[in-house]
């Protein structure tokens, strides 16, 4: 959410900002217009508030020939009163209807661009593995080994489902173990969080009212499922107020996540990709509202990224996301993505976004600068790790002729010091 305060004063900056992420610039304009009708309203509302009052008042010193008349003039005030009410009622729906539509400022330093063919390739890290046999793809290893039952499972829980076993199934949550370590070394709380939301923490973390359709619901109990650990994360702490000693916070959250992917109809039906419900554990912090504080954090969660996929020794690259991909609550983002050999190419498996207030306004959580001001945290985010569409360029980076799976240095006290997974593995 932004403040209408800082829209009303700065109306043009903010449509020519808004306008970077395709944003009408008349939506801007119908805001303002809304709210100031709804200000008049409040002022003509509250002047009838006060005139009625006065009148009810002076009912029991008036004499017994006025009377009658006072009490029918705040009868019909009061009416008029409950009519104004109405009108704000419904004024002030529309009013916070259209703030919670409003996306973040993109930074000037993120790119422009309508969609994703505008990000940009920071850098490539890492050298591109060149095979003296013919690879396999990450499906083919999983049939050569034993490691999954897609088929099966398909028909107990239908598409987009995945149920992979053995030596498969212990290196997901190995890479897991091995991130949540890593994030610890680096002064992250680890939290392990439920995957069921009541709704408001949708609206606060911007799924809602942007992306319904991408969400799991369950009418029963009222309640929805939860594509990513962010989402209870960031509504941990709603309306609190913390200390700025207290600054930052950082939470590695760790749960099971659920998305419908209504929106990728056709896309990677096969495998492991994309899944209706995965692992993931997620890198969430909560600073004082300075972005060159907030910017020192989104280099930092992405210096942490990387560092993720070296120990897996996985060739990647670094975008920065244009202002059109990144999506309503983005300040500014990167996304990581590592190489796929099946696919020719770099598939995304982190994305580490600067949320500057927007968040923390829709979720009220402020803190007491050491100057007494109130302020609004920055928040921010990013992946740790998120299995299995790790696994996919994980298994066919690492893939050696006999069909196993070479494990990096980093990872193998995970797996008992195994160096090799795989049916022949030795």
């Amino acid at each position: 959410m932004l403040d209408i305060k800082f829209i009303a004063d700065n109306s043009e900056w903010v449509k020519k900002s808004l306008g970077r992420k395709g944003f009408p610039a008349e939506k801007v304009d119908e805001l303002l217009e809304t709210f100031y009708e709804m200000n008049k309203l409040k002022t003509s509302s509250q002047a009838l508030a006060e005139e009625k009052n006065k009148l009810s008042n002076s009912i029991k010193s008036a004499s017994a020939e006025d009377r009658p008349a006072i009490i029918a003039q705040s009868k019909a005030v009061g009416e008029q009163f409950k009519a104004e009410q109405e009108k704000l009622s419904a004024i002030q729906a529309k009013f916070d209807d259209m703030m919670l539509r409003m996306p973040n400022y993109p930074s000037e330093e993120s790119p422009d661009g309508p969609d994703d063919s505008a990000n940009v390739v920071r850098r490539k890290v890492g050298e591109i593995p060149a095979f003296d046999f013919t690879p396999h793809d990450h499906i083919e290893l999983m049939e050569i080994n034993d490691w999954s039952e897609m088929e099966r499972i398909a028909k107990v829980s239908g598409s987009r489902t995945y149920a992979i076993k053995n030596d498969l199934a212990q290196l997901e949550l190995a890479i897991h173990m091995m991130v949540m370590d890593k994030l610890r070394s680096h002064g992250f709380t680890l939290v392990t969080v439920p995957a069921i939301s009541k709704e408001k923490p949708l609206y606060n973390q911007g799924y809602l009212p942007f992306a319904r359709d991408e969400i799991y619901y369950m009418p029963a109990d009222d309640v929805y499922l939860s594509g990513t650990a962010e989402l209870i994360l960031n509504s941990l702490r709603a309306d609190e107020i913390l200390t700025e000693a207290e600054l930052p916070i950082l939470y590695a959250g760790f749960s099971p996540c659920f998305r419908r992917e209504a929106g990728a109809a056709g896309k990677d039906t096969r495998g492991l990709v994309r899944v209706h419900q995965f692992f993931k554990t997620e890198q969430f912090v909560i600073c004082k509202n300075d972005l060159a504080e907030s910017e020192k954090w989104h280099k930092k969660l992405l210096q942490i990224s990387e560092e993720v996929l070296q120990d897996l020794e996985l060739p990647y690259q670094v975008l920065e996301v244009c202002t059109g991909d990144m999506g309503a609550p983005k300040y500014r983002q990167y996304d990581l993505e590592a190489w796929v050999p099946s696919q020719n190419c770099y598939r995304e498996t982190h994305s580490c976004s600067n949320i500057t207030d927007w968040q923390a306004r829709r979720t009220n959580l402020r803190y007491r600068a050491n100057d007494g001001k109130m302020q609004y945290c920055h928040t921010l985010n990013n992946t740790g790790i998120a299995t299995p569409r790790a696994l996919v360029p994980f298994m066919e980076v690492h893939q050696q002729k006999d069909g196993t799976i070479k494990i990096p240095v980093k990872l193998q006290p995970y797996l008992g010091g195994r160096k090799f997974i795989g049916k022949n593995a030795k």
